[in-house]
């Protein structure tokens, strides 16, 4: 069978992974045709026959080539049935990536609207989206299958792909200060761009002592919009109001005498105060990472789990509603960033389609690893200390979004 992708197939590394694909899948291939673009921007064009011993092995090929932007030559119009069942996809759906979709319909190619991984794919008279599996409709048409379903390569810009190559390896062999000043460029060209940053923080950033220092980045602009849970926001308040962060002194960095009560005395200031937002208009809360998102007016979603203490009224319990704000928070953001934090960095991972930089900064390789596995594979890892560089970033960017540089 013939396939064909197009793009930057070659410094994308999908040439390679197409290549190993067929041949682990016990398949064989030919090159029917390859056009090299001629300069960084142009796209390459690949034509490959691909057979297998057998048709399970060749659908398999088929499929993992699909994942990476290839689809027949000729395609055929993709299968649809409808939905019997209110959140139940037909049997047999296809569960799409995070990468640009296009699906055949009627004779014709149709462009996947909202983007993202593990959803159904379902198709209106006009138009065609993602669906979640819990918002499918009776009567929604879906995808099943994989025929008329067409994924586009990886299409993440140049200077992306530059700060990727200096970390992909997802190791901490790097010098922070340099890593620190390429994704200061590249957040600073985002904004100069007019486009949204997004930061998905962990607590960590306050445990390390760089409140402040992520503060003052909310306070000039930097930031768009703040995905955490409810552990940043409580250690927050409570170095701010309290100087300590999980009771260890943020001056000496100690523990202090009964400080392992501070976070719940923190808590509870918040929720006699009505909310953060009340904390700040009461004088409670005069600075942190809450305080200048309240007062810059930097909207946040703070997403509970099951092991929250209090927790603060801000926080939204409902996992279904948090979903959804995350979501909201995300849309149209060119950028995203992950400090310290693997349950929310997965889950925001998830949502985004790789169009979108995604940086994920934590000091366990790990974290980096799970997001490429579950299928996050445009993420740039920067394996180092999540305080260290958020100090380094803010000093880079010290003056206002817009001001000099």
């Amino acid at each position: 069978m013939h396939v064909h992708a197009r793009g930057h197939l070659i410094n994308t590394d999908i040439l390679r992974r197409a290549l190993d694909a067929v041949t682990a899948g016990g398949g064989s291939y030919r090159v029917v045709s390859f056009e090299i673009g001629r300069t960084a921007e142009d796209e390459s064009r690949l034509v490959l026959d691909v057979e297998a011993s057998d048709v399970g092995g060749l659908d398999e090929i088929l499929q993992n080539l699909g994942a990476l932007g290839f689809s027949p030559e000729r395609p055929v119009d993709a299968r649809l049935e409808s939905v019997r069942c209110a959140g139940v996809a037909p049997e047999g759906f296809y569960s799409t990536t995070n990468l640009p979709t296009r699906v055949h319909v009627g004779g014709a190619w149709r462009s996947v609207a909202d983007q993202r991984m593990d959803a159904a794919l379902v198709v209106g008279v006009h138009d065609a989206r993602c669906v979640k599996l819990r918002d499918l409709s009776v009567g929604d048409r879906v995808v099943v299958g994989l025929d008329g379903v067409g994924v586009a390569p990886d299409t993440r810009t140049r200077e992306v792909s530059d700060f990727a190559f200096m970390s992909s390896d997802i190791s901490s062999e790097r010098r922070v200060e340099a890593q620190a000043a390429r994704l200061a460029e590249l957040w600073r060209e985002h904004k100069r761009r007019g486009e949204r940053v997004v930061v998905v923080a962990g607590p960590v950033v306050v445990h390390a002592g760089q409140a402040e220092s992520f503060a003052g980045l909310v306070r000039r602009g930097y930031v768009d919009a703040l995905l955490a849970g409810n552990a940043l926001a409580v250690h927050d308040v409570e170095a701010a109001m309290l100087g300590t962060s999980l009771g260890v002194s943020q001056e000496s960095g100690r523990p202090v005498l009964h400080g392992h009560m501070n976070h719940m005395r923190a808590i509870n200031a918040v929720r006699g105060a009505g909310g953060l937002a009340g904390a700040v208009r009461a004088g409670l809360l005069g600075h942190g990472i809450m305080h200048a998102c309240i007062t810059s007016g930097v909207p946040f979603c703070l997403a509970g789990s099951i092991r929250d203490d209090g927790p603060l009224p801000d926080t939204e319990m409902d996992l279904l509603v948090a979903q959804a704000e995350y979501a909201r928070l995300l849309a149209g953001a060119s950028l995203v960033i992950v400090l310290g934090t693997m349950l929310h960095g997965i889950g925001v991972g998830n949502m985004l389609p790789a169009s979108v930089s995604f940086v994920c900064v934590d000091i366990n390789p790990a974290v980096a690893a799970k997001l490429c596995d579950r299928g996050s594979s445009h993420t740039v890892p920067v394996v180092t200390d999540v305080g260290l560089f958020v100090a380094e970033l803010a000093d880079r960017l010290a003056e206002p979004v817009g001001g000099p540089t």
